[in-house]
């Protein structure tokens, strides 16, 4: 076999590495693929060339295959293909004198187990104490934290 076709299939296959880390990540053909062109390549030097050779043909693959993935990641190759944003929205801290234990409210979605209702003119998230409880029902406040406040429905 010709040294060109050996260094073909390793090339090849540093490329569907390439294409399996920043095009199809996990573990699919192009990954697969990608490391039996390297390995053919390396089985080839060592069958056609000897055990030196191939063994200079595996170094030379192990350190072009390290490089490339070292410089596909550490470049600005993510931050070409990568989401940029920043969150920015911020969870409403509920104020203690408004909302106190056993004050009462309805809800304005069913709380299944979580869900919104309304209090003092104030709308906010609340965990159900149990179960599910159904929309436009009398809950009563059991117990207030910094952003919701756990409910339990009013017997009537």
């Amino acid at each position: 076999m010709n040294l060109l076709i050996i260094i073909l299939l390793i090339v090849t296959g540093i490329f569907l590495f390439a294409v399996e880390f920043l095009l199809i990540p996990g573990i699919t053909i192009a990954g697969i693929g990608g490391f039996l062109f390297i390995a053919a390549g390396i089985y080839f030097g060592y069958a056609e060339y000897g055990t030196p050779i191939g063994h200079y043909i595996f170094a030379a693959s192990l350190v072009l295959t390290a490089s490339g993935l070292y410089f596909m990641l550490r470049g600005k190759t993510w931050k070409r293909t990568m989401l940029n944003t920043n969150i920015e929205g911020k969870v409403p801290e509920i104020n203690a004198l408004e909302v106190k234990i056993g004050d009462h409210a309805i809800t304005t979605s069913r709380l299944a187990p979580i869900g919104k209702i309304k209090i003092n003119d104030t709308f906010m998230e609340a965990k159900s104490q149990s179960g599910f409880i159904d929309q436009k029902t009398e809950v009563e406040i059991v117990k207030v934290f910094k952003t919701n406040v756990i409910v339990k429905p009013v017997k009537k």
